[in-house]
């Protein structure tokens, strides 16, 4: 449990508590190689270059960041806060990590600051955080081995950041 009245929470899929990652997790945390641990790294990288400046705003281009501290250039992939494993033509991450051009990755992005907070709000968008629409038909004609997802697999067109708002119906 963490608690804060002038700070912040980021979140990467992995512990940020150092005693429960290391002494509850087999997260080797140091190798920006994984997914998770790269995006721990650009949280905090971003969160430190943007103390006291961060709004709602900002939060939303955080959310969509596509720098890739692995390789140390904008490169959306699966180390990038805005989350491609589609587009990553060979991941660098250890055994373990998904197949090569993998549809996964960051399908919807959320921020709240205090003022949303306080009325039960917050902004989201659905689909990547950076407006890349994801087109299925052409992902899986470009990558058959992911064939037998076909009917499954949905397209995700670039949806607009939306606030809501508790208590609001459909």
């Amino acid at each position: 449990m963490e608690r804060t009245n002038d700070g912040y929470f980021i979140g990467s899929n992995i512990a940020e508590d150092l005693r429960i990652l290391r002494l509850e997790t087999n997260v080797r945390d140091e190798d920006i190689r994984f997914s998770r641990v790269a995006r721990r790294v650009r949280w905090k990288q971003l969160m430190k270059e943007n103390a006291g400046k961060i709004d709602v705003e900002l939060a939303k281009q955080m959310e969509a960041d596509c720098y890739d501290v692995c390789l140390h250039k904008e490169n959306p992939g699966s180390r990038t806060l805005a989350g491609h494993f589609e587009l990553e033509p060979e991941l660098l991450a250890p055994i373990g990590a998904p197949v090569p051009y993998s549809p996964a990755g960051s399908f919807d992005s959320k921020v709240v600051d205090a003022r949303m907070a306080k009325a039960m709000s917050f902004a989201a968008r659905w689909g990547s955080a950076d407006g890349t629409a994801f087109d299925a038909a052409a992902f899986l004609a470009a990558h058959p081995q992911f064939d037998w997802q076909e009917g499954y697999l949905k397209s995700r067109p670039v949806e607009p950041w939306v606030e809501f708002k508790s208590g609001e119906g459909r």
